[in-house]
């Protein structure tokens, strides 16, 4: 979508508010504005010249909810900032904001009413204007979508895809590579699954500019995939994930949620790409179920998850006749939970006691009471590893299908 596009529609509805407009990206980059210039305060007139919301006009304009609402809202004018009212019209489209509409009281308008009244006259041409923002961007063209397509088909093994993939110049010759998921800790299940799939696409895409090492990003209904290589570290890993939050939060206008990512082990050839798929999102998966693991998480740190994870072996935690029987007798959920942490701190009464803020006889007495229930102590031997590979296949049990 060209930018001569989203000025002309800028325009037509300039002309029928006959109002001054501006139009901003969710980083308040001016995107557009009217020629009207009738009303003019000291904000719109900077906002002008400088093409960016400065901090503290856009503390005010946030401190009205803005960033989560769905209708137009009313921000009243600010002295201080010299400022007028405005009407700010979140754009949304396909389920997700792509932008603000910023239209102006006029100097002798005391309140809002009269443009909260003319807006739904104007409903279709507000919501193509969301349309085109939305077009705008590259995650949206032909081209990135066969590429995306294709990349996500080269992930789950098909042969033809794996070496147009190993074709691309900005892929061929830049192994080892590692592969990426990305997953929101508490994604909306009441999210449609297409606008789910253009989220993340989008999120993803803009979480990544200017990170070198990330090759590529596609989304799926229910997360991320990046391509990487080899070379990436932590903080450009930290970067990409503490991004795609903050993208998630703003395009699907809800609060602030942890992202998860989970990280593949590194691999040479390309024909590995589904075993290193499965792996990425084994770690993401893993994540999500343990919070122990952290929010960056790679295959080779989940333990016994791994095994959990290979295709077609379903362990489930009721084929423990030890954690089984313990759990039907621990219905206050006082001995699982204290079990699990001492096998995840190493036999360490002192960490768990201090995690949980008990006193450590509380720990020994809990400790006691299953030894009574079971009639074995659970922390030797087979008991004790059948218990904690029970207890993690619960957990396991329990995580998102991606």
């Amino acid at each position: 979508m060209k930018a001569a596009d989203i000025d002309q529609a800028v325009v037509v509805i300039a002309a029928h508010l006959g109002r001054a407009l501006s139009l901003e990206d969710l980083d308040g980059l001016l995107l557009a504005y009217s020629a009207h210039q009738s009303t003019a305060d000291r904000v719109r007139t900077n906002f002008l010249l400088s093409k960016l919301v400065p901090p503290d006009v856009s503390a005010w304009q946030l401190s009205h909810g803005i960033a989560t609402a769905v209708k137009p809202v009313p921000v009243p004018a600010n002295a201080d900032l010299g400022m007028l009212g405005r009407v700010c019209v979140p754009l949304l489209a396909r389920g997700f904001r792509v932008g603000y509409l910023w239209v102006l009281q006029l100097d002798d308008e005391q309140t809002p009413e009269t443009i909260m009244g003319e807006l739904h006259i104007i409903r279709p041409e507000l919501d193509a204007l969301a349309e085109m923002l939305l077009n705008r961007s590259s995650a949206d063209s032909d081209v990135r979508r066969t590429g995306e397509a294709q990349f996500l088909a080269a992930c789950l093994g098909e042969r033809d895809a794996v070496v147009v993939v190993d074709g691309w110049p900005g892929v061929h010759g830049r192994g080892p590579w590692r592969l990426a998921t990305l997953l929101e800790r508490g994604a909306n299940a009441q999210r449609d699954p297409a606008e789910s799939g253009l989220l993340y696409r989008l999120s993803a895409l803009h979480a990544t500019l200017g990170i070198n090492t990330v090759l590529f990003s596609a989304g799926t209904e229910t997360h991320a995939v990046l391509l990487l290589n080899d070379e990436v570290d932590g903080f450009d890993l930290s970067e990409v994930r503490r991004r795609f939050e903050l993208e998630v939060s703003r395009r699907g206008g809800q609060a602030a949620a942890p992202a998860l990512l989970g990280l593949s082990e590194p691999f040479s050839d390309l024909r590995w790409l589904p075993d290193a798929y499965a792996e990425a999102r084994s770690a993401v998966q893993s994540a999500r179920v343990d919070a122990q693991l952290g929010t960056l998480v790679s295959f080779r740190a989940i333990g016994v998850y791994q095994f959990l994870a290979v295709t077609g072996r379903d362990v489930s935690s009721s084929e423990s006749a030890l954690f089984t029987e313990l759990r039907e007798l621990d219905r206050n959920r006082e001995l699982l939970p204290v079990l699990e942490l001492l096998y995840d701190k190493d036999g360490s009464v002192a960490e768990v006691a201090e995690h949980l803020h008990l006193h450590r006889t509380s720990i020994y007495n809990r400790l006691g009471r299953i030894r009574s229930l079971l009639g074995v102590d659970p922390l030797g031997g087979y008991a004790r590893l059948e218990l904690h590979l029970a207890l993690k296949a619960d957990r396991w049990a329990g995580r998102p299908r991606l």
